[in-house]
């Protein structure tokens, strides 16, 4: 028995089955990047939900399952194990043994679940079982995938995926690829490119970065929210973010992007709400190298090509209006290319895969433009398609996603899904309110 919120429901599951390359691929081993291999390796889910398709009456499950079968003979790796070499090195063993498929049906409509689809979804754990052994990283399938059929005709299409594997465009490269097949291609239309020696440390690397987000950093104040948080969802529309933009000066304002003043903004008021707001405080951005003027990275490319970059600072960031954030924003995102990338590579080979700090961090990361929305499996496009958790469970209320999503009321916008503990999430609400508020409209309610 599922529930989310008030809502109950029973699912049926076949048992999990292996789906395996539907041709003959590769034995070999194929080394990971060494942007792929940081410390903090974890799986990454992502859920799809659809209404019935009034062209099709087919069942949704046989259909994908080939569908990915066919896409396992061009991105072959997925099929295999990964492995730990020398120096806690991964490497995919291309054993062909297939991904983990699960089929099952669901007593409930779609127009049951809540209004405003997205994260986080209390009934996950239904509609993408944890297959038992599954869940490792180490000799274990590097994909999952549960599709669900509604009772009302619709469907559920969730997937877990290795993020040692893909980053979150990488993931959506393969989907495309599946929703191409599922719908009669005969192949991907992106050819796929393994290509991980691109992003290997260089062997001689003299640069300047600092690269605080690696920082060793202890917990003296209880920073590292705990598992027994709270979850509180913003959604932030062109309303609230004109809002927030009012706070900034005209020409900050013009130039900023929407990523940047939503991160400013939550920085500032995150660091306003957890104690020891008066130490040094992390904010980290995710930032993609693909696309950059200088990018190595092809098209086709499905590994980790991010980096994070860290901001530092202490009691001066509540000391100063919010556009101090939104600059520091700016500037530290903006620090990223081909070098910066490389330096992460080369620190990473160097200091054994730290893992970014924790403690008094926040990390960010924009799935707004990744394309979740725009996956076609041949029953039209999705009611909400993209992350299945607010951030990364591994690390409950450090991470956050920026991820579309369309309202009750039909307005476009960006969820940002918040834990936090308890006795913070109010005063962090507050924070958040008086910033989603037209700086005049603060002007006049003081007066």
């Amino acid at each position: 028995m599922a529930s989310s919120s008030a809502l109950e429901f029973t699912v049926r599951r076949k048992p999990a089955v292996l789906v395996p390359p539907a041709a003959p691929t590769p034995r070999e081993l194929k080394r990971l990047s060494d942007i792929d291999d940081q410390d903090g390796r974890f799986q990454l889910p992502a859920i799809h939900f659809f209404r019935q398709h009034d062209g099709r009456d087919d069942d949704p499950a046989p259909v994908l399952r080939g569908a990915i079968a066919a896409v396992l003979v061009h991105y072959y790796p997925f099929a295999g194990r990964l492995r730990e070499l020398e120096g806690r090195k991964l490497a995919v063993d291309c054993t062909g043994e297939g991904v983990l498929f699960v089929e099952a049906d669901a007593d409930v409509r779609l127009d049951q679940f809540d209004a405003a689809l997205g994260p986080p979804f209390p009934c996950l754990d239904e509609l993408l079982f944890d297959v038992p052994g599954s869940s490792g990283i180490l000799d274990c399938p590097l994909l999952l995938f549960q599709v669900t059929r509604l009772a009302c005709g619709g469907f559920v299409m969730a997937v877990r995926i290795q993020h040692t594997i893909a980053d979150g465009l990488g993931m959506v490269q393969l989907l495309g690829a599946i929703a191409e097949l599922a719908r009669g291609a005969r192949a991907p239309t992106v050819r796929p490119v393994w290509g991980r020696e691109l992003l290997k440390a260089p062997l001689l690397l003299n640069d300047g970065f600092a690269h605080r987000e690696y920082d060793n950093v202890m917990d003296i104040n209880g920073a590292i929210v705990p598992f027994e948080f709270m979850v509180h969802r913003f959604f932030i529309g062109w309303q609230e973010i004109s809002a927030i933009r009012s706070h900034l000066p005209l020409a900050l304002s013009r130039e900023a992007t929407n990523f940047e003043v939503i991160t400013g903004c939550l920085w500032r008021c995150r660091t306003a709400a957890l104690p020891g707001a008066d130490e040094e405080m992390r904010m980290i951005c995710t930032v993609n190298i693909r696309g950059k003027k200088d990018t190595i990275v092809p098209v086709g490319y499905y590994g980790n090509a991010f980096a994070p970059v860290a901001i530092s600072t202490a009691g001066d960031l509540l000391a100063n209006p919010v556009s101090y954030a939104v600059e520091l924003v700016m500037k530290a995102k903006r620090e990223v290319d081909m070098e910066y990338i490389l330096s992460v590579a080369a620190l990473m080979a160097q200091r054994r895969r730290p893992h970014f700090a924790v403690a008094r961090g926040y990390l960010v990361s924009d799935v707004t433009k990744f394309g979740f929305r725009d996956l076609d499996f041949g029953s039209g496009k999705p009611v909400y398609a993209g992350p299945a958790e607010g951030g990364v469970v591994a690390i409950p209320g450090v991470a956050s996603f920026f991820i579309a999503l369309r309202n009750a009321m039909g307005e476009e916008g960006i969820a940002v899904p918040v834990c936090m503990p308890g006795h913070t999430m109010d005063k962090f609400v507050n924070e958040m309110g008086k910033l989603m508020r037209p700086a005049l409209a603060e002007t006049f309610s003081k007066m």
